[in-house]
């Protein structure tokens, strides 16, 4: 049998079960063993009376800033519904995190997105022209439940009212990690793939001052992900691109 890069190594992914299948499949292909280890949830809001009154008059707004792939999902089937005599108001314009959050967008048949060009967060959505020029205009933000106010307190600053529009909820399904401590010392352990700050404080909060954590390697999709890691003395290594492609290059280098 043909040795593949992956052979034997065990690499633990902590997205949502959904959002884990295509990397676990890919790393599956190289021969490694994808461990499925989902330290967010992605649940729907128990009451969504407030998203709906909010974008009863998205007419309202100039802007609507998607900040993830869920935030589509989520909140766009209401938005058509909420919209489906008169249709999306053609003054409102998109723009996303990524190219993964606006080509959610794209199945709703919203076909022009502003998406940055180089990293895929906040921060280089904010360097964008477009962005600059918020004075007086009305932002709507739509997201989970809280999350980074980095956005909305740049656009506000620039003279921009933003609203939030939350649809829906992250949770944490684990309650430790004895699983990944078990895998670890059976040698069936030798990486963590973490894609969101908020999983990364899980993990350490679950596992705490333990060994195991020392001894294996956090790959993540960003650098601000790896700072809290970093300051703990633990091994990470940041992806230089988003996708799961380069995130598989990511564990890839990590063998040679």
């Amino acid at each position: 049998m043909t040795n593949k890069p992956l052979n034997g190594v065990g690499i633990a992914i902590t997205r949502p079960v959904d959002q884990a299948k295509k990397l676990a499949e890919l790393i599956r292909n190289s021969g490694g063993n994808p461990i499925v280890f989902p330290l967010i949830e992605i649940t729907a809001l128990n009451d969504y009376r407030q998203f709906d009154a909010i974008i009863s008059h998205i007419d309202k707004y100039d802007w609507a800033i998607f900040i993830s792939s869920n935030a589509v999902q989520n909140g766009m089937p209401r938005i058509i519904k909420q919209t489906a005599k008169l249709g999306i108001p053609s003054n409102l314009k998109f723009a996303a995190i990524g190219p993964v959050t606006a080509n959610e967008l794209k199945n709703f048949s919203v076909k022009d997105v502003l998406i940055p060009q180089n990293r895929f967060d906040s921060e280089s959505l904010l360097e964008l022209p477009e962005m600059h020029h918020v004075e007086g205009k009305k932002i709507l933000l739509v997201r989970g439940v809280g999350g980074r106010d980095v956005l909305a307190e740049t656009l506000r600053e620039r003279g921009a009212q933003v609203t939030f529009a939350e649809c829906y909820q992250r949770t944490n399904p684990q309650t430790n990690c004895d699983l990944l401590a078990q895998l670890y010392n059976e040698h069936r352990l030798q990486g963590i793939v973490i894609t969101s700050s908020e999983a990364m404080r899980h993990l350490l909060d679950l596992a705490g001052d333990t060994d195991w954590l020392k001894n294996i390697i956090l790959f993540v999709n960003h650098a601000r992900i790896a700072e809290l890691p970093m300051q703990l003395g633990l091994k990470v290594t940041v992806a230089n691109a988003a996708g799961d492609e380069a995130m598989l290059a990511l564990v890839l280098g990590s063998q040679t």
